[in-house]
């Protein structure tokens, strides 16, 4: 039963209903002060996923090839056309930021910790990492909703498409990973999520959603270190 994933869901939809409904009466300076605050908790997030890191060129080649990847394919565009997409699809909804909507989606359906949550939740029953992002979904997506309205609920459909596939297809992933796999997945995960923070803090603009790729990439070359570059070093 993927009982991370529901709450995850769940918390997103809840979050969005009540910024929307809500958020308005907010001040500016309540809401910007509570982003530089999710921003450090996303910094946070990444920081003790990157410590696990054990093959630092892996990570760094498979985060550079899957950003070059990313922006060959205009992923990030695409990601925000859909993100427009979902916002017509609530009537009334008028212009929106679309960076703004971009960074929502890539840490609620992309983020490491929900990606690798969702694995390990399907493989082992363990709900825990994900009802803790849970927790924290709930009050970001209210932030977010006071500026993008409604469509922040909608962002829990591609996020639960997401999840749903990586429980059910995790007894087929993780018995294909090492230790080692799964660490520099983990690092690179916090490195997208440190980047997210620091967007979210409105520090600097990385490209976030050009940035996915590394995520699937970082598994073959993770391998393919460990087993064949670093046995010749």
């Amino acid at each position: 039963m993927p009982i991370g994933v529901i709450c995850n869901v769940l918390a997103v939809i809840l979050g969005g209903i009540l910024g929307s409904l809500g958020g308005k009466k907010l001040s500016e300076e309540f809401k910007q002060k509570l982003i530089l605050i999710f921003g450090i908790c996303s910094m946070g997030i990444g920081i003790s996923s990157i410590v696990l890191m054990q093959n630092m060129p892996a990570v760094v080649l498979a985060l550079i090839l899957g950003t070059i990847l990313g922006i060959l394919t205009h992923l990030g565009q695409r990601i925000e056309n859909g993100g427009k997409r979902l916002a017509g699809l609530i009537p009334g909804q008028g212009d929106i930021d679309s960076g703004l909507l971009v960074t929502a989606i890539v840490l609620f359906c992309s983020s490491g910790t929900g990606i690798y949550g969702s694995i390990v939740s399907g493989m082992s029953g363990d709900h825990s990492i994900l009802i803790a992002k849970s927790i924290l979904d709930v009050f970001t997506a209210m932030i977010f909703a006071s500026s993008l309205g409604l469509v922040t609920s909608l962002v829990a459909i591609p996020q639960a498409v997401i999840f749903l596939t990586l429980f059910f297809c995790a007894r087929l992933i993780l018995p294909l990973t090492t230790p080692a796999m799964v660490n520099d997945f983990k690092a690179c995960g916090g490195l997208i999520m440190l980047a997210t923070g620091f967007r979210i803090a409105k520090i600097r603009d990385f490209p976030i959603a050009d940035m996915i790729p590394a995520m699937i990439l970082v598994w073959p070359v993770s391998y393919a270190w460990t087993a064949w570059i670093a046995p010749m070093l």
